[in-house]
């Protein structure tokens, strides 16, 4: 069990060093818990930064429900894979 947990540990730490690292060589800042811009947030913030987002499927079609324009900028920061292009997006 212990093992299983530094492992989680570790990936949890290589991704977020991961996007701190794009964060830097993009020179691009992101609000932080107390609305103040920073280069280095932690992935857990950002994890909840996409927390009120949604897949709704009606009549076969997927929508991506609360994704405005901050959370698709940040996206932009993950890999390409991360990006699905065949959802279609609502923006409240």
């Amino acid at each position: 069990m212990m093992m299983l947990m530094v492992l989680c540990l570790l990936v949890y730490n290589l991704g977020q060093r991961q996007l701190r690292n794009t964060f830097k060589t993009e020179k691009s800042t992101v609000k932080n818990q107390i609305n103040k811009l920073t280069t280095h947030p932690t992935l857990r913030w950002i994890f909840q930064c996409f927390q009120g987002i949604h897949v709704l499927i009606t009549q076969g079609i997927k929508r991506i429900i609360n994704l405005n324009d901050e959370r698709c900028r940040v996206l932009q920061f993950f890999p390409i894979y991360c990006h699905k292009k065949n959802i279609l997006i609502i923006v409240i």
